[in-house]
């Protein structure tokens, strides 16, 4: 009896195995939960509270917590975090740093998956087959776009001149990457991806309405969101022509936006106390929350 009650309990527990590795790779946080990094800093805040004006936070990560497993230079370079987004379905951040860094995190246990010194680092994206590119900003090793492997810490695998560069969108459906400089929005394309030596074929270069390329974010239409200094931009991929973005057209120094282009819902932060703020805003329905423990940059939105 003893045998077949052994015998029944391993075939369960093989069954049920897909489900509990699916149970521990799945994301901590739900749909429209936000993200929001400055300092050395990351904050998730429950979405639903926030669209009725209350900060409930549901996790945290501060770059001390990765003491041991990073070289202890990093911590200088993570002091001004500046872009976190969720990756591989939230289970990770994708994070950068102006200080001069850029980190893969599993949000799970809080360890670090890949690290690189990224001079001025604005913005990042995940590619396929656990590639990443890394836009640089003005730095004398910076105005750049760079090209990781996930697999390799702090090994650059390709490398373009990006002047200014601040934003890294990789649209699946495209198959292509976007990249936002100073004065225009670049289009990559993937060469020699199985090899080695991957490379991005730059295929077209469109010029700004006007200066400071600084968002760059997905909006589900077709159409990219782009702000510069003075103005918010949707970018059509296939033409590259802007228009204006009227939620946001005369607001200036936009340094992060999330807009949702079947709801209508948009969530940003704009410079308030110099680059930095203490709130984040929502518009459909319409928000703020404070956030009065950092100088927060830019907020990204669970999907």
């Amino acid at each position: 009896m003893k045998i077949r009650f052994t015998i029944i309990t391993g075939f369960l527990l093989l069954a049920l195995a897909p489900l509990l590795i699916a149970a521990n790779e799945a994301s901590p946080f739900r749909s429209g939960d936000l993200v929001v990094c400055g300092d050395d800093k990351i904050r998730i805040y429950d979405g639903e509270a926030a669209r009725s004006g209350d900060a409930t936070l549901v996790w945290s990560w501060q770059a001390s917590e990765a003491k041991g497993q990073l070289p202890e230079e990093y911590f200088g370079m993570l002091r001004s975090l500046d872009d976190c987004k969720p990756v591989q379905n939230n289970t990770q951040l994708l994070i950068t740093s102006s200080s001069g860094a850029t980190l893969l995190l599993d949000v799970a246990t809080k360890r670090v998956l890949f690290y690189a010194q990224t001079p001025m680092a604005h913005s990042a994206d995940l590619l396929p087959k656990g590639r990443i590119a890394v836009a640089n900003s003005t730095h004398a090793a910076g105005n750049s776009l760079e090209l990781y492997d996930e697999r390799e810490s702090e090994k650059v695998l390709y490398k373009d001149t990006l002047y200014s560069g601040h934003g890294a969108v990789w649209v699946a459906e495209r198959q292509e990457l976007f990249a936002l400089g100073f004065d225009s929005l670049l289009v990559y394309r993937q060469e020699d991806w199985h090899t080695n030596n991957p490379r991005l074929e730059k295929v077209h270069a469109y010029p700004l309405p006007d200066g400071g390329g600084h968002e760059l974010s997905p909006t589900s239409s077709g159409q990219l969101l782009v702000s510069t200094h003075h103005h918010v931009w949707l970018a059509d991929m296939k033409t590259g022509t802007f228009t204006l973005f009227e939620p946001l057209k005369d607001h200036e120094n936009i340094k992060s936006a999330n807009y949702d282009a079947t709801t209508g819902a948009l969530v940003y932060t704009v410079a308030e106390e110099s680059w930095w703020t203490h709130h984040v805003y929502g518009v459909n329905p319409d928000f703020r929350i404070e956030i009065p423990d950092m100088r927060a940059y830019k907020v990204r939105v669970v999907r």
